[in-house]
């Protein structure tokens, strides 16, 4: 492994880390929520933009059965509901409620509230990450 590969390894290794260990907000948007995170997930693409079971499904990578589950208990909650597919008439769209709305903008909110220690950067320090975080999603 060369000096660049092995550095960005580490970069990686740091970043997964920092969002996926010490500053993770699944479990703390699970527990506001009351539901679990794959739940949240389907929630907020659904706020999003409506969605077929089967596009849902697809975006979160699990079986149509399992997206069909997920649904169920967000319409039990009366976060979501089905309707008619005015494209396709053998399938339904899945739209949000207003309290499913209003749950999904506390998930958003939770979910992007920046860490402490992000915070406590000095200004500078958060400028060239912001410029280094926009390089590498372009």
């Amino acid at each position: 492994m060369d000096d660049r590969t092995g550095t960005a390894t580490e970069v990686w290794h740091g970043l997964r880390a920092l969002v996926l260990e010490r500053h993770d907000r699944r479990k703390q948007v699970s527990e506001a929520l009351g539901m679990s995170f794959n739940r949240i997930k389907a929630l907020r693409r659904i706020a999003a933009q409506p969605h077929t079971l089967r596009s849902l499904a697809e975006y979160m990578v699990i079986d149509a059965p399992y997206a069909t589950l997920i649904v169920d208990d967000l319409a039990k909650r009366g976060l979501v509901e089905r309707t008619a597919n005015p494209a396709d008439r053998r399938s339904k769209l899945v739209h949000i409620t207003p309290r499913g709305k209003a749950a999904a903008d506390e998930a958003n909110r939770i979910l992007d509230t920046p860490p402490e220690p992000l915070l406590a950067l000095p200004p500078e320090d958060l400028a060239a990450l912001d410029r280094i975080v926009n390089r590498l999603l372009d």
